[in-house]
C-alpha cells in the first residue's frame, strides 16, 4: 500500500461553499488515477450527500457547519460528510422505486450513493456519511 492522501475541510453550510469542496476532491481523485467512470460516480454520490448535509442535515442554515474528510490511496477513495442536524435513521427512509414514490421529484440521493460507491455508511446519529469507492469496483449495469 503506498502513500495516503488526506484533507480536511470545514465550510458554511451553503451549495455554493460545498460545490467548491465537490471540486477539488473530484480533481483529486482524477490525479490518483481512478477511471472516469469511478470519477463520475463518486463525483454524483458526493454531490448527493453534500446536498443532503446542506439541505436536509442543516435545514439550509448558513450559520451551520459541513465537514468534509477525504482519503486516498492505491486502493480507494474513502470521503466522509458530516453536518450539524439531528440526524437521521437510514432504514427508515422510504423506498424510492415503490409505486407511492415513483413520480417523486426527490428522495433518490441514498440509493443513488449506495448503487454507485463501493459502501456507504452512516454513523448512529444519522448525521455523518461515509462514502468508499475502491478502484476496481465495478458502477451499476442495465
Amino acid at each position: 500500500m503506498g502513500d495516503v492522501t488526506t484533507k480536511t475541510w470545514t465550510v458554511t453550510s451553503t451549495m455554493g461553499e460545498v460545490i467548491g469542496v465537490l471540486k477539488q476532491i473530484v480533481e483529486m481523485v482524477t490525479q490518483a488515477g481512478f477511471r472516469k467512470e469511478a470519477v463520475f460516480a463518486v463525483r454524483l454520490a458526493l454531490d448527493e450527500a453534500l446536498a443532503n448535509a446542506v439541505k436536509h442535515g442543516n435545514q439550509n442554515d448558513p450559520s451551520r457547519s459541513v465537514k468534509v474528510e477525504v482519503g486516498i490511496d492505491d486502493a480507494k477513495v474513502t470521503i466522509s460528510i458530516e453536518d450539524e442536524g439531528t440526524g437521521f435513521d437510514p432504514v427508515c427512509l422510504p423506498d424510492p422505486t415503490s409505486e407511492e414514490n415513483i413520480t417523486r421529484p426527490c428522495g433518490r440521493g441514498v440509493m443513488l450513493m449506495k448503487a454507485y460507491m463501493t459502501q456507504v455508511s452512516f454513523n448512529e446519529r444519522g448525521n455523518r456519511v461515509t462514502l468508499v469507492k475502491t478502484h476496481n469496483c465495478n458502477l451499476p449495469q442495465d
